[in-house]
């Protein structure tokens, strides 16, 4: 079966995706939890870039993250912060749209959403 990433377009898409996720995030009330994360970890500037080359390997292209980071494990990456059911639930809701804004939709689009929906809870360790 052809790589997720191939089926919705390739690297542009996924290009479009992030950026769009961030500018929804820098402007949504739903945002406001995931950007103060940001900057009490390590800032704003590496996040759209980080989550294209994580997302491209996650979706089955080039592992950009890997390659730099040596791993794409979610708990390493996020280890330092605190993450709420509510705080993953917003950046599922944030990422729908995204996702939706930027042409990613059906079958697509339903069988990431359910992948990023596992990997979300699985990050939450708060209360």
């Amino acid at each position: 079966m052809e790589p997720m990433i191939d089926r919705i377009g390739g690297e542009p898409t996924v290009s479009l995706l992030v950026n769009r996720f961030y500018d929804l995030i820098e402007s949504l009330p739903q945002g406001r939890a995931i950007m103060e994360m940001h900057q009490k970890g390590h800032g704003l500037s590496h996040v759209r870039p980080a989550q294209f080359e994580f997302l491209c390997g996650f979706l089955g292209g080039q592992r950009y993250y890997q390659e730099r980071h040596g791993h794409m494990n979610l708990r390493e990456i996020h280890a330092h912060v605190e993450i709420r059911r509510q705080d993953a639930e917003d950046w599922l809701a944030v990422m729908d749209r995204a996702m939706a804004e930027t042409g990613v939709a059906g079958r697509e689009k339903a069988e990431i959403m359910a992948t990023f929906r596992r990997a979300a809870l699985m990050l939450v360790n708060v209360g």
